[in-house]
């Protein structure tokens, strides 16, 4: 168990570090942070800050020797950089949850192996192969990259069979996955965290929705979460414990006409729709990771309050003093510099009371 004062080391120097970072620093700790960055949004926060790229080892290595464990903010981070790290400090979580995650092939064997439903897949490696997956899966279907790719980008919606050669051409030719479009009611998402001696938490579940691919606005606790929440903790805690992981993690659902919910992607980091939790919960998403990886006592996930969260995208942070003057609104902003259409800068939260 880390003890206040301990260093922690974050790979990534986006908002989720910065959040992190915050966090990690009420609670007594120094945090450094590692990115190919200058001025990060994290590294402004952060007691140290090493700017290198991902693929320098040797300055991955001299990071991770100086701090007392290591973990990331996003999961596009190398393998190998990660690897690395692990080799001179604890990496929490380990480097299985990168190796799963990065992939959608992979990640939908393992969710599936688990004993986890999933829309119906195909892995595409050719035009060939993707005109194939639209005889077995039908359309409509969405092609995605299986590697890399956020917030709508890598994707084609394929609307009939002819379109199916020209979305996988469209996708530069790379590795692709192709899902059927799943009949989903509505899409949520589950929190949840595992200590490193196993105790998993779970947060109430999220309503989300999204524009243009983008997290615009999270409801939580989702409406009817309780009859939910059950299988989500299932599904969540499976994963966790295949992961062997040690963390926060979320996991997005889609909710079926019967009921059933069905994964659709695994983040292994913090996570967009677990930001209502800064301002609904005792302990927020970002402390319960810190908490996780410093080999502390999970913190109650249980809210206080709850929350409509609403990212603030492109020119939306613009209305910032507007809403800082808003009664009972929690702005969070990001310190980016430039807002750029489809930027993530900031988020505010709305408090109501549980009903």
């Amino acid at each position: 168990m880390l003890k206040s004062g301990a260093r922690i080391g974050i790979l990534g120097g986006g908002q989720l570090g910065r959040m992190l970072a915050m966090d990690a620093a009420r609670l007594g700790f120094d945090v450094h942070i590692f990115t190919p960055e200058d001025n990060s949004p994290a590294a402004r926060v952060a007691a140290a800050c090493t700017v290198a790229p991902y693929d320098d080892l040797d300055a991955v290595a001299r990071f991770a020797a100086g701090v007392d464990v290591v973990t990331y903010e996003f999961e596009n981070v190398p393998v190998e950089t990660a690897r690395k790290a692990g080799e001179h400090a604890a990496l929490r979580p380990g480097v299985k949850a990168l190796e799963v995650c990065q992939d959608r092939v992979t990640e939908k064997r393992f969710v599936n192996e688990a004993g986890i439903e999933t829309t119906p897949w195909r892995a595409v490696s050719s035009a060939d192969e993707a005109e194939a997956a639209i005889e077995a899966l039908g359309t409509p279907a969405i092609l995605k990259t299986r590697r890399m790719g956020y917030d709508g980008k890598g994707q084609q919606v394929i609307r009939k069979p002819s379109d199916a050669v020209a979305a996988f051409e469209a996708l530069g030719g790379v590795a692709c996955i192709l899902e059927a479009f799943a009949p989903f009611t509505r899409e949520v998402s589950v929190v949840a965290a595992r200590s490193l001696d196993g105790q998993i938490e779970a947060y109430p579940l999220a309503e989300n929705h999204h524009e243009g691919g983008i997290l615009r606005t999270s409801i939580a606790p989702a409406p009817g979460a309780d009859v939910l929440a059950g299988e989500a903790l299932r599904i969540a805690s499976a994963i966790l414990e295949g992961l062997d992981y040690v963390g926060v993690l979320a996991v997005e659902l889609f909710v079926l006409d019967d009921g059933r919910l069905w994964v659709n992607e695994i983040a292994p980091r913090v996570h967009n729709t677990g930001h209502w939790t800064m301002d609904a919960c005792a302990v927020s998403q970002f402390e319960q990771h810190i908490r996780a990886i410093a080999g502390w006592p999970l913190g109650e996930p249980s809210p206080h309050s709850a929350a409509r969260m609403d990212n603030l995208i492109g020119d939306d942070v613009a209305r910032w003093q507007a809403l800082a003057s808003e009664p009972g609104v929690c702005l969070h902003l990001y310190g980016k510099g430039e807002a750029r259409e489809g930027r993530k800068m900031g988020h505010v939260n709305r408090l109501s009371p549980l009903s």
